[in-house]
């Protein structure tokens, strides 16, 4: 038996990287079906093969997040096919680079448009997503719970990411309302440090000495590598799971020590 055996679960972002790693984790943890909702309709359908082959339903659903009715057709469309929800993933996430290709993202240069595309898919979203789903998570007879991805940088700063970082504070926070909220349904969030995603390893790819970059990375970190996407995915299925029936509200670092110290590893 799994620890989230029958349990009907959305995950956002979840066409690769962390997303995917919780979608197909969920089901290995004996979710019985896993809505997978990305912006990207092929990794998308890729990731629910994925479920499925671990023996889950699946269900591929297109959602934009920066459109409140691509959002609440998403919850609805979940609730309907799996008849109820009982577990939401807050996965989807985005940097500035994703909408800029300006090498200058500071505070007092990054333009407003990037500023609200990257809050409305980081914050706003997350938000509109967990009010839509509210109704059919109060519902749920099977342990009802809701997993928000935030980051270590919502916990401190880092250069040239001021709307990413200021919106992954904003989610630790809203963790923390909406377990007060919503309870008994439980909301905790995990925060991610350097983790090998496509896009990490897009990023580093581009970067003009790979390795250079992937040093400097980590160095910050007790644990001198990246991190998994299992890893972090194994956390979320706890995070959901009735394992940690008696933990809401809280935020969970898996940044391989980087915040534990101030220091940088030779």
């Amino acid at each position: 038996m799994g620890s989230l055996d029958g349990k009907t679960v959305l995950v956002t972002g979840a066409g690769q990287g962390i997303g995917q790693s919780i979608a197909v984790e969920m089901a290995r943890q004996g979710a019985s079906a896993v809505a997978v909702a990305d912006l990207n309709e092929k990794t998308a359908h890729e990731t629910a093969e994925l479920v499925r082959a671990a023996g889950a339903h699946a269900e591929t659903i297109v959602c934009d997040l920066r459109d409140g009715h691509s959002i609440d057709e998403m919850v609805t469309r979940t609730a309907r096919r799996f008849d109820g929800l009982d577990v939401l993933v807050n996965n989807a996430g985005v940097i500035e680079t994703a909408f800029t290709t300006e090498p200058d993202r500071r505070v007092d240069s990054l333009s407003e448009e990037v500023w609200d595309a990257v809050y409305q898919i980081n914050l706003k979203a997350v938000w509109l997503t967990t009010k839509a789903a509210a109704p059919h998570l109060r519902r749920s007879t099977r342990g009802p719970a809701i997993v928000n991805a935030a980051s270590v940088s919502g916990l401190t700063g880092f250069p040239d990411a001021p709307a990413y970082g200021v919106t992954k504070a904003g989610v630790i926070h809203l963790t923390k309302v909406t377990a007060v909220d919503l309870a008994p349904v439980r909301c905790n969030c995990f925060c991610p440090g350097v983790i090998e995603t496509p896009l990490t390893r897009d990023h580093l790819a581009a970067a003009e000495d790979p390795a250079a970059l992937e040093h400097e990375l980590t160095a910050p970190q007790l644990v001198p590598r990246l991190g998994r996407p299992d890893e972090v995915a194994r956390l979320a299925c706890f995070l959901a799971s009735d394992d940690a029936a008696f933990i809401t509200g809280a935020s969970y670092v898996i940044d391989g020590g980087a915040l534990a110290w101030l220091g940088v590893r030779d």
